[in-house]
Protein backbone atom coordinates (compact mmCIF):
# COMPACT_ATOMS: atom_id res chain seq x y z
CA UNK A 1 0.00 0.00 0.00
CA UNK A 2 1.05 3.33 -0.67
CA UNK A 3 2.36 5.84 1.96
CA UNK A 4 0.70 9.47 2.95
CA UNK A 5 2.68 12.25 3.71
CA UNK A 6 1.03 15.28 5.22
CA UNK A 7 2.51 18.49 5.01
CA UNK A 8 1.65 21.04 8.03
CA UNK A 9 2.82 24.24 9.28
CA UNK A 10 5.38 24.86 11.42
CA UNK A 11 2.51 27.01 13.85
CA UNK A 12 -1.10 27.19 13.52
CA UNK A 13 -2.46 24.46 10.78
CA UNK A 14 -5.87 23.55 11.52
CA UNK A 15 -6.02 20.12 13.95
CA UNK A 16 -9.16 18.63 12.60
CA UNK A 17 -8.43 18.81 9.11
CA UNK A 18 -4.94 16.79 9.97
CA UNK A 19 -6.88 14.47 12.43
CA UNK A 20 -9.20 13.38 10.51
CA UNK A 21 -8.41 12.13 7.20
CA UNK A 22 -5.14 10.71 9.18
CA UNK A 23 -7.70 8.82 10.99
CA UNK A 24 -9.75 7.74 7.83
CA UNK A 25 -6.91 7.17 5.66
CA UNK A 26 -5.23 4.82 8.57
CA UNK A 27 -8.21 3.10 9.45
CA UNK A 28 -8.46 2.15 5.61
CA UNK A 29 -5.05 0.70 5.85
CA UNK A 30 -2.76 3.62 5.08
CA UNK A 31 0.78 4.24 6.85
CA UNK A 32 0.88 8.42 7.15
CA UNK A 33 3.48 10.21 8.10
CA UNK A 34 3.77 14.11 8.92
CA UNK A 35 6.37 16.61 7.60
CA UNK A 36 6.65 20.48 8.15
CA UNK A 37 9.36 22.70 7.44
CA UNK A 38 11.54 21.51 10.55
CA UNK A 39 11.17 18.75 12.60
CA UNK A 40 10.35 20.68 15.67
CA UNK A 41 6.70 20.34 17.03
CA UNK A 42 4.25 21.69 15.11
CA UNK A 43 1.27 23.76 16.65
CA UNK A 44 -2.27 23.88 15.21
CA UNK A 45 -4.46 26.69 15.79
CA UNK A 46 -6.51 24.40 18.27
CA UNK A 47 -3.54 23.02 21.03
CA UNK A 48 -2.92 20.24 18.95
CA UNK A 49 1.00 19.03 18.99
CA UNK A 50 2.50 17.25 16.81
CA UNK A 51 6.33 16.06 16.47
CA UNK A 52 6.97 15.86 12.30
CA UNK A 53 8.50 12.13 11.17
CA UNK A 54 11.11 14.47 8.64
CA UNK A 55 11.53 18.05 7.43
CA UNK A 56 9.83 18.40 3.95
CA UNK A 57 13.28 18.84 2.37
CA UNK A 58 13.82 15.18 3.36
CA UNK A 59 10.94 14.07 1.81
CA UNK A 60 11.01 12.31 -1.86
CA UNK A 61 7.97 12.14 -3.85
CA UNK A 62 8.26 8.56 -4.93
CA UNK A 63 8.06 7.69 -1.77
CA UNK A 64 4.62 8.61 -0.86
CA UNK A 65 1.84 7.64 -3.18
CA UNK A 66 -0.70 10.17 -1.38
CA UNK A 67 0.75 13.93 -0.58
CA UNK A 68 -1.62 16.57 1.34
CA UNK A 69 -1.45 20.07 2.14
CA UNK A 70 -3.51 20.66 5.56
CA UNK A 71 -4.63 23.85 6.35
CA UNK A 72 -5.02 26.48 8.92
CA UNK A 73 -3.86 30.33 9.58
CA UNK A 74 -0.54 29.42 9.28
CA UNK A 75 -0.64 27.33 6.37
CA UNK A 76 0.14 30.15 3.24
CA UNK A 77 3.89 30.05 4.74
CA UNK A 78 4.76 26.88 3.27
CA UNK A 79 4.28 28.63 0.18
CA UNK A 80 7.58 30.60 1.25
CA UNK A 81 9.58 27.09 1.27
CA UNK A 82 11.11 26.11 -2.29
CA UNK A 83 11.33 22.36 -1.43
CA UNK A 84 7.21 22.37 -0.31
CA UNK A 85 6.82 23.61 -4.27
CA UNK A 86 8.99 21.02 -5.42
CA UNK A 87 7.60 18.21 -3.70
CA UNK A 88 4.09 19.15 -4.72
CA UNK A 89 5.46 19.46 -8.73
CA UNK A 90 7.69 16.20 -8.31
CA UNK A 91 5.14 14.21 -7.08
CA UNK A 92 2.54 15.52 -9.73
CA UNK A 93 5.03 15.10 -12.73
CA UNK A 94 5.41 11.64 -11.42
CA UNK A 95 1.62 10.56 -11.43
CA UNK A 96 1.60 10.96 -7.54
CA UNK A 97 -2.26 11.60 -5.80
CA UNK A 98 -2.22 14.82 -4.32
CA UNK A 99 -4.64 16.67 -1.87
CA UNK A 100 -5.02 19.88 -0.24
CA UNK A 101 -7.41 21.25 2.30
CA UNK A 102 -8.99 24.60 3.20
CA UNK A 103 -6.42 26.99 2.24
CA UNK A 104 -3.89 24.71 1.20
CA UNK A 105 -5.54 24.56 -2.22
CA UNK A 106 -3.34 27.76 -2.80
CA UNK A 107 0.05 25.85 -1.89
CA UNK A 108 -1.01 23.46 -4.82
CA UNK A 109 -1.56 26.56 -7.16
CA UNK A 110 1.85 28.35 -6.06
CA UNK A 111 3.53 24.57 -7.27
CA UNK A 112 2.06 24.42 -10.43
CA UNK A 113 -0.49 21.73 -10.36
CA UNK A 114 -3.71 23.01 -10.55
CA UNK A 115 -3.55 25.01 -13.92
CA UNK A 116 -6.40 23.71 -15.75
CA UNK A 117 -7.92 21.76 -12.73
CA UNK A 118 -11.17 22.29 -10.95
CA UNK A 119 -10.20 22.58 -7.30
CA UNK A 120 -12.18 24.24 -3.82
CA UNK A 121 -10.37 26.18 -1.50
CA UNK A 122 -11.83 28.04 1.65
CA UNK A 123 -12.88 31.37 0.19
CA UNK A 124 -10.56 34.68 0.59
CA UNK A 125 -9.80 37.47 -1.89
CA UNK A 126 -6.36 35.98 -1.50
CA UNK A 127 -7.23 32.10 -1.70
CA UNK A 128 -9.12 33.14 -4.94
CA UNK A 129 -6.50 35.31 -6.26
CA UNK A 130 -4.40 32.25 -5.86
CA UNK A 131 -5.92 29.70 -7.30
CA UNK A 132 -6.78 32.30 -10.07
CA UNK A 133 -3.17 33.23 -10.73
CA UNK A 134 -2.26 29.08 -10.73
CA UNK A 135 -4.66 28.78 -13.81
CA UNK A 136 -7.11 26.75 -10.91
CA UNK A 137 -10.82 26.32 -11.85
CA UNK A 138 -12.53 27.32 -8.79
CA UNK A 139 -15.74 25.23 -7.54
CA UNK A 140 -17.60 25.94 -4.82
CA UNK A 141 -18.46 22.57 -3.23
CA UNK A 142 -16.87 21.15 -0.13
CA UNK A 143 -14.87 18.67 -1.83
CA UNK A 144 -13.79 18.39 -5.40
CA UNK A 145 -11.94 15.42 -7.27
CA UNK A 146 -10.23 16.14 -10.80
CA UNK A 147 -7.47 13.51 -11.99
CA UNK A 148 -5.00 12.53 -9.23
CA UNK A 149 -6.38 15.95 -7.28
CA UNK A 150 -8.88 16.21 -4.55
CA UNK A 151 -9.49 20.06 -3.01
CA UNK A 152 -11.44 20.61 0.25
CA UNK A 153 -12.81 23.89 1.46
CA UNK A 154 -12.62 23.62 5.15
CA UNK A 155 -12.68 21.70 8.46
CA UNK A 156 -16.00 21.26 8.06
CA UNK A 157 -15.58 19.25 5.13
CA UNK A 158 -12.31 17.21 6.73
CA UNK A 159 -14.24 14.04 7.04
CA UNK A 160 -15.45 13.98 3.87
CA UNK A 161 -11.94 15.06 2.37
CA UNK A 162 -10.75 11.84 3.98
CA UNK A 163 -13.21 9.34 2.73
CA UNK A 164 -12.60 10.90 -1.15
CA UNK A 165 -8.31 10.71 -0.40
CA UNK A 166 -9.04 6.67 0.25
CA UNK A 167 -11.45 6.69 -3.09
CA UNK A 168 -8.53 8.42 -5.16
CA UNK A 169 -5.76 5.95 -3.74
CA UNK A 170 -8.06 2.41 -4.06
CA UNK A 171 -8.63 3.71 -7.76
CA UNK A 172 -4.76 2.88 -8.20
Amino acid sequence: MPKVLFIVAQNRFRDEELAEPKRILEQAGYKCEVASITTATARGMLGAEVKPDLAVKDAKADDYGLIVVVGGAGSPELANHPEVLKLLADANRAGKKLGAICIGPMILAKAGVLEDRQATVFETPESRAALELGGAILVKQSVVADGNIVTANGPAAAKEFGRRLVELLKKG
